[in-house]
């Protein structure tokens, strides 16, 4: 380094800060050994702060503006440094530049599932995650609090921080607002405007403001989704019987997929009786939508559906299955004599050889073949 280089470097003329990241909060600038001298130009762009710290005390706080650097523009450094009538000599001062613009994007969400009692589902879990947004308001504050002489201090440096405060005080708000869980997502606006009200005093004991605040997500663990899910599907298909039904069709589906484990007999069987049962259920409605419809008194009843047994196979209720189906079951080798029988009247299950409606379907079959 030359003579004209050291020199150059001893006396700053132009103090600045151009910031090229989107993460940094406080930047210290780079005097190393070098000295201010009157007169210096200071040039604070819009979003920043400068502030000039003494011997470790903040003295000045400059405003986005340029300033020339004089006793009257620094009016507590001069205090400080004892300038009763101006200075003419460098002097030596910590300046940091402070960025004032909202850092956006901050995520925040649950380590842990919150524990809460819920009005419909009892103790219930929750998670929740979203975003917010804070901007330094009291630069002198926050070096004070957060950064003190780093001289160069990111956001990633102090999220930590703020997001355990922000899960403390969600928590907190969450239990005391007594939201039933499925009434959360309707409310996702209020709740983030009472965190915002409640979490800024304590952001502002730093020098900071939160901007702006969301809740994203408040989810229930996979399980009791799952659960959920299972309820809200009952709840579309209306009743059990319709449910047992539905179930029934995708147990015939499923069967259908894997014919090497089924008996085809009474696939086929079960598959004509839900037809039959749905053909009957849609004729019924009919017939009830005819009876809402009409104001005919000697309009006749629907007639009668077909008898429907019960059937016991391996130890499992199987059914109702219609006369029809019943005797596709015996030729296929899947009902006979000594298969358990049960409809609506009886009081018994019964051999349905010992059924007199059912014995006229094993008339028709024919005997085993001898050996």
């Amino acid at each position: 380094m030359g003579l004209w280089d050291r020199i150059k470097n001893e006396l700053i003329d132009i103090i600045e800060w151009t910031d090229d990241t989107n993460n940094t909060m406080v930047w210290k600038f780079p005097r190393h050994q070098n000295e201010i001298k009157n007169g210096a130009q200071l040039t604070v762009r819009e979003s920043q702060v400068a502030v000039f710290v003494n011997e470790g005390k903040i003295a000045d706080v400059f405003q986005p503006g340029r300033y020339q650097l004089t006793t009257q523009n620094m009016p507590i450094l001069t205090t400080l440094m004892g300038w009763k009538y101006g200075f003419n000599s460098p002097f030596k001062v910590d300046i940091f530049f402070v960025n004032t613009k909202n850092f956006t994007d901050n995520k925040w969400g649950t380590k842990n599932p919150i524990m809460l009692r819920d009005a419909e589902f009892g103790p219930i879990r929750l998670r929740a995650f979203g975003t917010y947004a804070i901007k330094v308001i009291d630069a002198a504050q926050f070096i004070r609090e957060i950064t003190g002489t780093q001289a160069h201090f990111t956001t990633d440096e102090v999220t930590e921080q703020l997001r355990n405060l922000i899960i403390t005080r969600f928590t907190d708000a969450i239990g005391e607002s007594k939201i039933p869980a499925l009434d959360l997502a309707a409310n996702y606006d209020e709740l983030s405007a009472f965190i915002t009200g409640k979490i800024n005093p304590e952001f502002g004991e730093y020098g900071l403001s939160v901007t702006k605040f969301l809740v994203e997500n408040v989810s229930l663990p996979p399980e009791v989704e799952a659960a959920l899910d299972k309820r809200s599907s009952m709840g579309i298909l209306g009743n059990l019987n319709q449910y047992a039904q539905f179930q029934a069709a995708n147990a015939i589906e499923a069967a259908a997929k894997n014919p090497g484990g089924s008996n085809p007999g009474l696939e086929m069987g079960m598959g004509i009786t839900m037809a039959q049962q749905m053909a009957q259920m849609l004729n019924q409605q009919q017939n009830q939508n005819q009876q809402n419809n009409t104001s005919n008194n000697n309009t006749p009843p629907p007639i009668p559906g077909p008898v429907s047994y019960f059937v016991a196979i391996n130890g499992q209720q199987q059914g109702p299955f219609t006369l029809p189906s019943l005797q596709q079951m015996v030729a296929a080798g899947s009902f006979n004599r000594e298969t358990l029988v049960w409809k609506q009247g009886m009081s018994n299950w019964l051999k349905a050889g010992e059924v007199q409606e059912l014995s006229s379907l094993f008339d028709a079959t024919p005997p085993p073949i001898p050996k």
